[in-house]
């Protein structure tokens, strides 16, 4: 298997991903153009980055079977894509924005605080998303996407990261920690819906 950086053209794998495995997220709800928009603007932001895991495939072609999307600071990320995307990806998700414009507020409102004043102090990259095929599962495939993720942070200069997942969620819970990532509590993105908070270092 090989680790690299995400390109556009890995976009429709990374967002296709990000809607079978994390299905439950809010931001699944807003459709697979708006997923496509979003991580199209993390791959692109000299602010953030996706790294991918390829496994092989038929006839020597690869695909994508994992990923770690990352920004260095949360809040600059929000603002660039608003900025840049915001119409178009407001269009792509009208739907769900209709739905849930509570949720919508909520997700905006948590990047735009960018993290800061984590755990008693400020820390504004994060870990955004980390996902796995399903058939490539218990491979630790998770935890060397999360350990690739803090060494670039590290070689970017970026001294703490955060992350945030489900309560209950034990397998991404191992990953991050084997990753270099330590639970310190408990956060909330969306009102009355706590998600477990991990800190590196």
């Amino acid at each position: 298997m090989t680790l690299r950086f995400a390109t556009v053209a890995d976009v429709d794998a990374i967002a296709a991903l990000h809607a079978g495995r994390i299905a439950e997220s809010f931001l699944a709800t807003l459709g697979p153009a708006f997923l496509r928009r979003l991580y199209a603007r993390i791959v692109q932001s000299p602010r953030a980055f996706v790294l991918v895991v390829d496994a092989p495939g038929t006839a020597g072609s690869h695909r994508v079977c994992g990923f770690v999307a990352v920004a260095e600071d949360t809040g600059a990320l929000y603002r660039e894509f608003l900025r840049r995307d915001g119409i178009r990806a407001g269009i792509a998700a009208i739907g769900g924005i209709a739905r849930s414009p509570g949720a919508v507020w909520e997700t905006a409102r948590y990047g735009l605080r960018g993290g800061s004043e984590t755990a008693g102090a400020d820390v504004r990259a994060e870990v955004l998303s980390t996902a796995v095929a399903s058939e490539y599962g218990q491979q630790g495939i998770a935890t060397g996407l999360v350990r690739a993720a803090v060494e670039e942070l590290h070689r970017r200069g970026v001294a703490s990261a955060r992350v945030v997942t489900t309560v209950g969620n034990l397998a991404a819970v191992k990953a991050y920690e084997r990753g270099g990532f330590r639970v310190v509590g408990l956060d909330e993105v969306h009102s009355g819906i706590a998600q477990q908070l991990l800190v590196w270092p």
